[in-house]
């Protein structure tokens, strides 16, 4: 641990916003074991809120307050697969502002009592006819912010606005990368892949890897059958990976010119990899955690063999403890 970073940590914190960022960075020897090269992976799930959503909602509402765009105990609204939701529901409790958290009801349940916990009003929207629990498609995303737009304008709230605020992208840009440059000083770093949900950790990750180095790869990772960024057909809209694949072609977050290549995750493999994780490295991650994995695996045993690859752990397994995740 460096110097910076044992001070932080060792001080004492004026509320648990101090505690957001600086997570552990951590090689998977074990998972790659028989695979030449390394993966390092960003355990995002230690943040407060158990996610990397953390880092965005503090960014957030800290820019809209410097603006002047979210006046004093004025209601946040935003929609969310959960995780967005649990950090805005932590920011917003420290700094006094009514939280409004709007979710479809395919996301996991357990979500949905944490953000309530933490003082979060959850309006829970129905999903599209023929949707199952667990699997949450464009359309059923479609129809949260259909209702996330009339309560914001209902509540005369702001709109936290993950998938647009600049923020959101900014807050992985700012804070993400750098932390991670700190933590590998002397080891090169030569891909980076991430799961697509909003796309703000992508976009500002790969943004600020690029400026570190130009030759860093970085690949956008999407589920088997919606890869839409890809160009490809969608024949498996409600996937089960929980907070991404949505089959959304505009993301504005996401410039297309920081993407080296896409990769493309099934279900299976991913739950696969994620149970591998927690018996193999002792780290109980979710779905998408397990497809990040999973995809720098396959950039080790083909175009990246012997090279080093940083993935996000994006949130905790302890999320989808109602899921057959785990089981």
């Amino acid at each position: 641990m460096n110097a910076a970073n044992f001070a932080r940590q060792a001080a004492l914190l004026p509320s648990v916003l101090g505690a957001i960022g600086c997570t552990p960075l951590v090689e998977l020897a074990r998972i790659t074991r028989g695979v030449e090269g390394r993966i390092l992976a960003k355990l995002e799930y230690l943040n407060p809120g158990f996610s990397k959503k953390d880092r965005i909602a503090l960014q957030m509402i800290e820019e809209a307050e410097a603006d002047g765009s979210l006046e004093p105990g004025q209601t946040v609204v935003e929609l969310t697969s959960g995780n967005t939701g649990t950090g805005l529901s932590i920011v917003c409790a420290v700094k006094g502002y009514p939280f409004v958290a709007v979710m479809s009801k395919g996301n996991s349940t357990e979500r949905a009592r944490m953000m309530r916990a933490l003082g979060a009003e959850v309006v829970l929207v129905d999903q599209l006819p023929g949707s199952q629990t667990g699997q949450v498609s464009g359309g059923d995303l479609a129809l949260v912010e259909e209702a996330a737009q009339r309560i914001t304008r209902e509540l005369n709230a702001f709109r936290a606005d993950q998938f647009h605020l600049p923020g959101s992208s900014r807050a992985h840009y700012l804070n993400t990368v750098p932390e991670i440059l700190q933590q590998v000083v002397g080891t090169r770093i030569d891909a980076f892949c991430d799961f697509a949900g909003t796309g703000s950790s992508f976009g500002g990750c790969a943004a600020a890897f690029k400026e570190h180095d130009a030759a860093i790869a970085c690949y956008l990772v999407e589920p088997e059958g919606a890869a839409v960024l890809a160009g490809q057909a969608v024949t498996a809209p409600n996937h089960r990976i929980q907070g991404g694949g949505y089959s959304i072609a505009d993301l504005p977050l996401i410039p297309r010119e920081l993407i080296d290549g896409y990769l493309q995750i099934g279900d299976e493999e991913a739950m696969q990899v994620t149970r591998r994780l927690a018996r193999e490295e002792g780290i109980f991650a979710g779905f998408s955690s397990g497809a990040n994995v999973a995809a720098a695996l396959h950039l080790l045993a083909t175009t990246h063999v012997g090279q080093t690859i940083v993935v996000l752990l994006c949130d905790s397994g302890l999320k989808y403890l109602s899921t057959d995740l785990w089981t």
